[in-house]
């Protein structure tokens, strides 16, 4: 059996691509050829030191605070260390060049006969990182950088979930091995036929009644997610149209006093966190998907939308250029273009047989490009390839 040891800085319950993608794939390699081990920053008091979720043990690191994220980078290495003596690790696998991946490096460094694999996750540019030096180009380079492309230079093998984030990878270490690994979607999840009573016990929750039509996003609520543009949006489209975001954020209070300054704050509605188990239902009582992105590693919440025959709008960028195509299996936009968007929800609601074209073909993709049976066996492959010692 292989043993592999995961990096990761978040981890269940916080829920997030990466998060979801660990899940899902981990839990689809046979346990008789893999087992895995993963570590992360505890970031709250009540979660479990150690703990058993599925097909992996967790080990979280920390007081429970926001601050665990940064012990981790020694705190995280040395728990590695001492675990490895127990399990005798195959792999080191580091998801998202992060917090977590100082560590991962390190333990490489002082492990070198065990291979390193680093997958790209990243939602954010690399500019992103600037803010912890307050946006000071010289200071970036000086403690920031070289940290941050520490595991790039480490890593054995890099996969990543686009074609945008391979080309980055390809800008720091154009000799590592790369391998495209798309983020997926669950399409027996999200096409099962819902229980009608229960679509029709959330559209009463949500106070929606007939001949509204329902605009949803399933997000963080953070800047590069744009949900502020859809809500400008609601200023172009007659009142029948609401807005129900799905998600939370350090961007909700900005959000709400934006939906009171162009006066649609009555057609806005924040679900807030909904449990992973329970988007298919939401996106059931919805009408079209849009997420306005203004960077985007992958965007697993397209890909969900299209498994569950809702039709999306979105930008061309990052990783969604790699299956969002316009008018073929989705509408795309301009970035912070809110009458952009208000024009694709508009057609799409007006023009059935557009509707109609684009979600069959979504859905088709989603099916035989992006289940995560395919993405698990794709990893398992970059697994049984690396240098195993």
């Amino acid at each position: 059996m292989k043993k592999v040891i995961i990096f990761s800085t978040n981890y269940l319950p916080n829920i997030g691509g990466a998060e979801v993608a660990v899940k899902e794939i981990t839990d689809r390699i046979l346990q008789s050829d893999f087992s895995f081990v993963l570590i992360t920053p505890r970031y709250r008091p009540d979660l479990l030191n150690y703990e058993k979720i599925g097909s992996r043990e967790v080990y979280r690191v920390g007081f429970g605070t926001s601050l665990d994220k940064w012990f981790f980078l020694l705190s995280g290495f040395f728990l590695a260390t001492k675990l490895n003596k127990k399990h005798n690790f195959s792999i080191a696998w580091s998801i998202m060049a992060s917090q977590a991946s100082i560590s991962a490096s390190l333990f490489k460094i002082f492990h070198k006969s065990i291979p390193l694999v680093l997958t790209l996750q990243e939602g954010d540019e690399e500019d992103h990182l600037k803010r912890y030096v307050l946006d000071n180009e010289k200071l970036y380079n000086i403690f920031i950088k070289p940290f941050h492309h520490l595991v790039f230079k480490k890593a054995d093998c890099i996969t990543a979930i686009s074609k945008h984030l391979m080309d980055k990878a390809k800008s720091v270490v154009p000799k590592t091995k790369r391998v495209l690994v798309s983020n997926g979607v669950s399409v027996k999840s999200f096409s099962k036929r819902i229980n009608p009573q229960k679509k029709k016990t959330l559209e009463g929750k949500l106070g929606k009644r007939q001949g509204d039509i329902f605009i949803v996003t399933v997000s963080r609520l953070v800047k590069k997610n744009a949900v502020g543009d859809i809500i400008q949006a609601l200023t172009y489209l007659p009142t029948s149209f609401k807005f129900l975001i799905v998600g939370e954020g350090q961007e909700y209070n900005s959000l709400v006093s934006l939906s009171e300054v162009y006066a649609v704050r009555d057609r806005v509605i924040f679900a807030g966190k909904v449990s992973p188990d329970e988007i298919p239902l939401y996106l059931s009582v919805s009408d079209v998907f849009v997420r306005p992105s203004l960077s985007e590693g992958f965007g697993n919440s397209f890909i969900e939308a299209f498994a569950a025959r809702v039709p999306v709008v979105g930008t061309a960028v990052g990783g969604i250029v790699d299956f969002l195509v316009h008018k073929e299996n989705g509408m795309v936009v301009p970035v912070k273009s809110p009458r952009d968007i208000a024009e694709a929800v508009k057609e799409i609601n007006e023009n059935r047989t557009l509707r109609n074209k684009i979600v069959k073909n979504a859905y088709s993709l989603a099916s035989e490009k992006y289940d995560w049976d395919n993405i698990a066996d794709s990893m398992r492959q970059v697994f049984d390839q690396v240098n195993i010692k």
